[in-house]
């Protein structure tokens, strides 16, 4: 659900306005309503922006090279500041250091195929009159006569390259049609011995940064968030209406109602003036969920898609349920299922430290790991093995009572896409008389009206024979709302129009829609024919020896399984997600766009 929000707005002599920011970032909890003007093109701000930038890099940077020595302790912004002047020099000194090696490395790599000489040898050559050429053709590219007219000498043959040199009298090198090579001036060895000498500085400088990683991550956190608050408080500036000659700031902001009586109470020692009021339909209003307990974990799949608008109705508890049973269909195998189970279950035994963040996220994992573990004696996959035929009574007691053949699963997948498709309709039914009134939402009901109707003469004929005349009236009544209610401020033909194109809609959108399902029996049947594949594959492939059959077997088995689990958990939170977001949202007719709520704290 959302949680309902109220509009603030505050009026503050200037000279106090400072004072009173901070305080209102104390509390924590004023949304401000910021606005455009002066953000862009204000320099303090896009140099506190880029600041951040800087220190969410060097944080990021030296979390690479942290080692298990490194210090856990409160962070100092002071001693941070001073942390990324160092950082950058260090940086800097790395970079100039990288781009030398890479130089000195290409220098090397064409000095390469002709061997340690001494240019020096070169010089002297010149100075008593021969000059001396190098030069790189292909085999049948050289001539022999070379030989004789420049004294032409291979040096090295390298696949179908050849490296020569010339040398003749006089100050012009001999005009050959084949590429001249440009040598550095410095011997082989000692460009072995620069670029030993570079390499060895990287390492020094690696060790700094690996010891500056150490001791000053804190440090630079807290700087971090030291300048977050700058940007945060400036925003709030110059989101703030200067009134009366500048002397009165006009501010607004969003407060969840809950905590309205906090901020009033916070007020009256303020000589501040304000005002509440309820949101109106044309406000930007910011977006709190608040969902408790089993539904709250499944918050952070809708954020992936977007926040509802505040006047919508939140969607999260409404998926949930779908998406863990969805969840466990595609993975499909309860050998999995146990295995996240107890994977997630040991790791928040052991695990020394979990921030508030990480828990409910095991949790939902440990949610879904069960749904997978339920949904997979459906079929009786366990590893890819059949549970049953294992002859125990309690697995043919479980095999009799709830498995289900490809057949059934297929048609189980058909069924859950129907009824999700048939409640997104209800539920946007709701959110109509919610926000427009009970006449907007007179269609849909039609509409759901033909398509229960029909699904029950299809499923019990018992109850309503397909044809009958509770039927035909049902499909009479639905009919009449969905054409002639369809848009209640249009006249009756324009209703009639619209009646009939979203009756082709409705035919061929929700056919697709319905099959999309299909996927869940699919993963799951696919997930569970790769499982026995390895399963074959590690009895198979293990050799006929008692020491190393054995090995061979669990290495097969654990790989394949990893690999599959890996690949198969993918799936399963894709292709839910999917079925979430594009169906049942499209027919639930949620539109989202709401703006996260984020007070202004500290």
């Amino acid at each position: 659900m959302i949680a309902k929000m109220t509009k603030v707005t505050f009026l503050v002599y200037h000279k106090e306005y400072d004072c009173f920011l901070k305080n209102i970032r104390d509390l924590g909890v004023v949304h401000v309503a910021t606005k455009a003007q002066g953000g862009a093109e204000n320099a303090a701000l896009q140099e506190s922006i880029r600041l951040s930038a800087r220190y969410a890099a060097a944080i990021k940077l030296l979390q690479g090279m942290e080692t298990a020595s490194a210090e856990v302790r409160e962070g100092d912004a002071a001693k941070g500041e001073q942390a990324l002047k160092q950082t950058d020099e260090l940086l800097q000194q790395s970079q100039q250091l990288t781009h030398r090696v890479q130089a000195a490395e290409k220098e090397l790599a064409a000095l390469e195929p002709w061997g340690d000489f001494d240019p020096q040898n070169i010089s002297r050559l010149r100075k008593a009159g021969y000059q001396t050429g190098f030069y790189i053709c292909s085999e049948k590219q050289f001539k022999p006569e070379w030989v004789d007219l420049y004294h032409a000498t291979v040096i090295n043959r390298i696949g179908s390259k050849m490296y020569f040199v010339t040398v003749t009298k006089g100050m012009v090198l001999p005009e050959l049609e084949v590429e001249t090579a440009k040598l550095p001036d410095s011997s082989l060895s000692a460009l072995q011995a620069k670029v030993a000498d570079l390499k060895a500085q990287q390492t020094v400088l690696q060790e700094k940064l690996t010891d500056l990683a150490a001791t000053v991550i804190p440090d630079l956190k807290a700087a971090q968030h030291q300048v977050h608050s700058q940007i945060e408080f400036s925003k709030v500036v110059l989101s703030t209406d200067a009134l009366a000659d500048n002397k009165l700031m006009l501010l607004e902001g969003w407060i969840p109602s809950e905590r309205l009586p906090e901020m009033t109470e916070y007020l009256r020692t303020q000589e501040v003036y304000y005002e509440t009021a309820a949101p109106t339909p044309e406000d930007d209003v910011p977006i709190l969920l608040e969902n408790k307990g089993f539904f709250r974990l499944f918050e952070p799949i809708m954020r992936l898609y977007m926040l509802p608008k505040y006047n919508e109705l939140d969607l999260t508890p409404f998926f949930a349920p779908f998406f863990m049973l969805f969840f466990g269909l595609c993975l499909g195998d309860s050998g999995y299922g146990l295995f996240m189970l107890l994977a997630v279950t040991l790791y928040r035994l052991f695990a020394k430290k979990l921030s508030a963040s990480m828990k409910p996220i095991l949790t939902l994992v440990q949610i879904l790991g069960a749904s997978t573990m339920v949904c997979g004696l459906l079929t009786g996959t366990c590893f890819g093995f059949n549970l049953y035929d294992i002859q125990v009574p309690f697995f043919q007691t479980l095999k009799e009572t709830i498995s289900l053949d490809n057949q059934q699963m297929f048609n189980l997948s058909l069924i859950l896409g129907g009824v999700q498709i048939i409640f997104g309709m209800i539920l946007k039914a709701v959110n109509q008389t919610i926000q427009f009134g009970v006449k907007y939402a007179i269609a849909t009901i039609g509409w759901i009206l033909i398509l229960v109707s029909t699904a029950v003469a299809f499923a019990a004929p018992g109850l309503m024979a397909m044809g009958g005349t509770v039927h035909l009236i049902l499909l009479a009544i639905g009919g009449l709302m969905a054409y002639l209610y369809n848009s209640p401020d249009k006249n009756i033909f324009v209703n009639i129009g619209l009646g009939l194109w979203d009756s082709y809609n409705m035919a061929t959108g929700l056919l697709g829609d319905i099959l999309s399902y299909v996927r869940l029996f699919a993963l799951g049947l696919s997930g569970g024919i790769l499982a026995s594949v390895f399963n074959s594959l590690a009895v198979g492939m293990s050799p006929d020896n008692v020491i190393a059959g054995p090995i061979v077997m669990v290495l097969i088995f654990v790989i394949g399984h990893a690999i599959n689990i890996f690949m198969n958990v993918l799936g399963a939170m894709v292709h839910p997600m999917r079925l979430t977001f594009v169906e049942f949202f499209k027919n639930a007719g949620y539109e989202g766009g709401g703006k996260e709520y984020n007070p202004f704290k500290n």
